[in-house]
C-alpha cells in the first residue's frame, strides 16, 4: 500500500532531524576547540604583527613583519635559546627513549617482584612537575643535598653548586628531567611489547635466532610506530619545557639553559613586550609544525614493515 502524504512528511522530518543529530553532538567540542585553541592561536598571530608593548603604549600599531625581522637579524638571544632548545630536545628524547626501552624490556620479563618493580618504574611519571623540581632542587643543594655527599667521596669540590656552575648545569638539568621522562617511554613501550604475539618469538627461537636477533627482527619492527609516536610527543613536550628549567635554573647561568618558551615568557611577562613575544611564539609553532610533519613522513608512521 502507498504511504499517505502525512506519513511521507513525518518520515522526511525524521530523516532531516536525524541528519542534524551528529552535528549537534559535535557542536560542543567544536565550540570548545574554537574558544581554547583557534582563538588564542589567532590572537598570537595577530599580535605578532603589531608593536604591542605595555611599557611603551605610544608604540602600539601595525608592525607587519618587523618583529620577525628583529628576531632573525637583531636578537642573538633568539638564536641562543633556539640552539639550546634543539640540544635539549635531542639529548633528552634520545636518552629517555633508550632508558625507557631498556626498562620496558626488563619489566616485561617474568620475575619475582615484577609488580613492585613496575610500580617503582612508573611512579615518577605520577609526580607533578613542581614537586619533581622541588625534589631535585633539594638533591642539588650544595650544603645538604647530593653535592655534599659527592664532595665527601672526593668526586667534586665542597660547596659546589651544580645548578650555578656553567660546566655542570646542563648535565644536572638533564638528569632531573630523565627521572620524570623515562617512565613515559617505559609505559608506552611496555604496552606495545605486551601486544607482540609470543608465537613470533617461539618461531624465531626454533629457527636458531639469538636473543639479539630476535630483538632486532621481531621486537623493534613491532615497536616502530610506538617509538615514532612517543618520541614525537616527547619532543614537543621537551621543546615546550618551562616548569622544570624555570624552577631549577631560571634559564641561567647567563642564559645557558634558556629554552625558546622560557625566552618567550621572559619577553612577554617580564619585559611586557607582547608583540615580540607573540612573534617568538609563532616562530616556535611553525618550527614544531614543520618538524612534526617531516618526522612523521621520514619515519613512515603507520606504514607496514
Amino acid at each position: 500500500m502507498g504511504m499517505t502524504v502525512g506519513e511521507t512528511n513525518v518520515r522526511q522530518h525524521t530523516r532531516r532531524r536525524g541528519s542534524r543529530t551528529p552535528y549537534l553532538l559535535i557542536a560542543p567540542a567544536v565550540l570548545a576547540m574554537l574558544a581554547f585553541l583557534v582563538y588564542p592561536m589567532g590572537s598570537v598571530v595577530y599580535y605578532s604583527l603589531r608593536h604591542y608593548n605595555l611599557s611603551k603604549p605610544w608604540e602600539d600599531g601595525f608592525a607587519g613583519l618587523d618583529n620577525f625581522a628583529r628576531m632573525l637579524t637583531e636578537d642573538p638571544l633568539f638564536w641562543q635559546s633556539l640552539g639550546f632548545t634543539a640540544r635539549w630536545v635531542v639529548v633528552e628524547v634520545s636518552l629517555q627513549l633508550v632508558l625507557g626501552l631498556a626498562l620496558a624490556l626488563i619489566v616485561n620479563e617474568t620475575f619475582v617482584g615484577r609488580a613492585f618493580a613496575r610500580a617503582m618504574v612508573f611512579s615518577p611519571w605520577a609526580v607533578s612537575g613542581v614537586l619533581t623540581t622541588g625534589i631535585w632542587v633539594l638533591l642539588y643543594n650544595p650544603t645538604t643535598g647530593m653535592s655534599k655527599y659527592l664532595a665527601d667521596l672526593g668526586l667534586m669540590d665542597y660547596g659546589g653548586a651544580p645548578l650555578a656552575n656553567p660546566d655542570t648545569v646542563f648535565l644536572a638539568a638533564v638528569v632531573a628531567e630523565l627521572w620524570r621522562g623515562v617512565p613515559f617511554f617505559a609505559i608506552l613501550l611496555l604496552a606495545d611489547l605486551q601486544s607482540i604475539p609470543r608465537d613470533l618469538y617461539e618461531a624465531a627461537s626454533v629457527d636458531g635466532a639469538s636473543r639479539l636477533r630476535r630483538f632486532y627482527h621481531v621486537t623493534l619492527p613491532h615497536l616502530k610506530d610506538a617509538i615514532i609516536l612517543s618520541t614525537l610527543l616527547r619532543a614537543v613536550w621537551e621543546f615546550n619545557n618551562v616548569d622544570l628549567l624555570y624552577t631549577l635554573t631560571g634559564g641561567g647561568p647567563a642564559h645557558q639553559t634558556t629554552t625558546l618558551p622560557l625566552y618567550v615568557a621572559s619577553t612577554a611577562v617580564q619585559s611586557q613586550d607582547f608583540g615580540y613575544g607573540s612573534a617568538l611564539t609563532t616562530a616556535g609553532f611553525l618550527i614544531l609544525t614543520f618538524f612534526s610533519v617531516a618526522y612523521l613522513r621520514l619515519g613512515k608512521f603507520g606504514a607496514k614493515s
